[in-house]
């Protein structure tokens, strides 16, 4: 089926999620839930995801119908690894506009309005951050393997770069598996732990919960809080819903395998 022969997504503000946060002047964040696309099951309906097996010209729809809620931004795609590289996302739009493939990355950030920092998710966290004073935003994908190796730390110290002198920062994070259902291994508990640092070493422990032997439920939303920590961010908002469990809105690898992707954005409007 091509673009032609199919009915035009109807993506409105209200088929998604908006921070909680208080305003600031100028920049724009949401997240995308199932809703407002035209991909068919299991992709259905707003996949944004090449990479997932869904039809190519619906995905693209779907991706253009984001753009144009989003007032025409300019979307800073990756090719994410669950690593903890950041890059900067106009370099990435201009690589884009170029020709040139996604970079592999797990994260971005800007200080260049109209541009805007995107992760895709199905059950990592997506995480937002931005200077309180407007004046730059990033985006990070966070698994337990990108939280681990520091994603959201770099991406912090990046953000705070790119807003200069007296930069604060605060952070919303988006909807990902949740603690009643994460089960982790005995491997994934000792990288948290012995990567904790004293002051951080009991909290740490606390965000994992013996299951069954070697096994323990993770809290994402509480090891992603104490590496914003970590990185002096100021206030911190959502990390309460959960992907796995809600299938009417949220698109889950874990609890699906053959699925969709949600994303999370933020932009700095144009001037």
């Amino acid at each position: 089926m091509t673009t032609e022969r199919m009915a035009a997504p109807r993506l409105t503000r209200d088929a998604c999620l908006e921070p909680g946060w208080p305003a600031v002047d100028g920049v724009r964040a949401l997240v995308t839930t199932r809703a407002g696309g035209v991909s068919r099951a299991p992709y259905d309906a707003l996949n944004l995801g090449l990479h997932t097996g869904d039809d190519r010209e619906h995905v693209l729809a779907n991706r253009h119908a984001l753009a144009e809620l989003a007032g025409g931004a300019r979307f800073a795609w990756l090719e994410q690894v669950h690593g903890h590289d950041v890059v900067d996302a106009h370099a990435v739009v201009e690589r884009l506009d170029a020709g040139d493939a996604a970079p592999r990355a797990d994260a971005s950030v800007t200080d260049v309005p109209g541009v805007a920092c995107i992760v895709m998710v199905a059950d990592c966290m997506p995480v937002l951050l931005r200077d309180v004073h407007g004046r730059a935003v990033g985006a990070a994908h966070a698994g337990w393997r990108g939280l681990a190796a520091g994603v959201l730390e770099r991406t912090a110290h990046a953000v705070a770069r790119k807003a200069g002198v007296g930069a604060r920062l605060d952070a919303y994070l988006g909807p990902a598996i949740g603690p009643d259902v994460f089960e982790v291994g005995t491997d994934v508990f000792e990288v948290f732990v012995d990567a904790a640092t004293a002051a951080e070493r009991d909290r740490t422990g606390a965000a994992f919960v013996a299951c069954a032997p070697g096994k323990y439920l993770a809290d994402l939303a509480a090891l992603a809080r104490l590496r914003l920590a970590r990185a002096d961010v100021v206030a911190m908002t959502g990390g309460d819903r959960c992907t796995v469990s809600d299938p009417a809105r949220f698109f889950s690898y874990r609890r699906d395998r053959v699925t969709g992707r949600f994303a999370g954005m933020i932009w700095i409007e144009g001037r």
